[in-house]
């Protein structure tokens, strides 16, 4: 393929979360979105019709969309039960595939895509955009330079009172299969740390309108000792933090606290002797992004930009099934009440 010629996408899953990807996809050079399948066909008329999307094939079919449209990436916009079935299908026509969180609805089936991408030579990366806010990047460069000295514990706090209406208030397992992946791969992203075991609570506090369990606290030992401490509720209200969570890191040498918004602060050690050692503030120095290097933007643009090189994304399927796996250990030791292995 010619460096200007364009790559051609399909999207599958045309309900709510692919507006965000259209919005981005849509603006950029060097991509075309060939064609739009959705169950619902009319949702996909839609789809095209909003975005102006006059020459993409539409359709409720995948297999004959792929086939007349020959695209090189399909964009898995389904439901999580779909997941396996749409980006098998993709392998078989030879696409790479970029897939909404989470990798998958069971840690059996995200395996079994895993495998098949590796089989198929394709990449296979999953839209973890939290990765790609300029916040989290500033702190990320922050604890990769070292002044903090050996990670020791990373502290996170979820609470947000959020009134969905709808499959959510019904859900089993809500704040952890659908919000905390998020959360737990910002850990791993964040200290560059894999997990190992996990302890978790849930339960569901008095005055809730989730059916099941919407809070959770959740200890894991990660690799190089460290520990990743989660507490989260989605029927908390007031205060509510970001959606980004709250941060504390704390290191051999030093702390640092990331309010989940714009503000990093962190201090080191100057001198020690005292009860208290004497601490000295350290510059977290500003990152500037530009908006189309962010979010859903940012992860859509670097993933065009592999398929193009050969290259491998930050968010490959084979690295992101270690946080999928921290959700289901999750969920296992808080049904057994013990600590368990995270096994991927």
């Amino acid at each position: 393929m010619a460096k200007d010629d364009k790559l051609r996408a399909v999207l599958v899953g045309c309900g709510g979360i692919s507006g965000a990807w259209l919005k981005s996809a849509k603006e950029m050079d060097g991509l075309e979105i060939a064609g739009l399948v959705d169950l619902r066909e009319e949702a996909a008329r839609g789809r095209a019709e909003e975005f102006g999307l006059k020459e993409a094939v539409v359709g409720a079919d995948l297999k004959a969309v792929l086939k007349k449209t020959r695209p090189e990436i399909v964009f898995n916009c389904t439901v999580p039960e779909a997941h396996k079935e749409v980006t098998l299908a993709a392998f078989r026509s030879g696409c790479h595939v970029l897939s909404e969180k989470p990798l998958a609805d069971t840690l059996q089936n995200a395996r079994q895509m895993v495998a098949a991408a590796q089989k198929a030579g394709r990449l296979f990366a999953v839209t973890q955009n939290y990765r790609y806010n300029p916040p989290i990047r500033r702190l990320k460069g922050l604890l990769d330079s070292g002044a903090l000295g050996q990670l020791t514990t990373i502290n996170c706090d979820f609470y947000i009172g959020a009134h969905f209406g709808g499959f959510r208030d019904r859900m089993e397992h809500v704040l952890l299969l659908d919000m905390a992946i998020h959360t737990f791969d910002a850990a791993r992203f964040l200290s560059g740390a894999d997990p190992v075991s996990v302890f978790c609570r849930e339960w569901n506090p008095a005055g809730s309108w989730y059916d099941h369990d919407a809070s959770a606290v959740a200890v894991f030992e990660m690799t190089s000792g460290l520990v990743f401490n989660y507490r989260g509720s989605w029927c908390a209200e007031g205060l509510n933090t970001p959606w980004s969570s709250e941060w504390r890191v704390v290191g051999r040498n030093g702390s640092a606290r990331w309010d989940g918004g714009e503000n990093v602060a962190a201090q080191v050690v100057a001198k020690t002797g005292a009860f208290f050692s004497e601490m000295s503030d350290l510059a977290v120095a500003p990152l500037e992004m530009a908006e189309n290097e962010t979010g859903h933007a940012g992860l859509i643009r670097e993933f065009v930009r592999c398929v193009r090189a050969g290259a491998v994304p930050s968010t490959i399927g084979a690295d992101n099934i270690k946080s999928l796996a921290m959700v289901f250990a999750a969920i296992q030791s808080a049904g057994r009440g013990k600590t368990i292995p995270v096994k991927c």
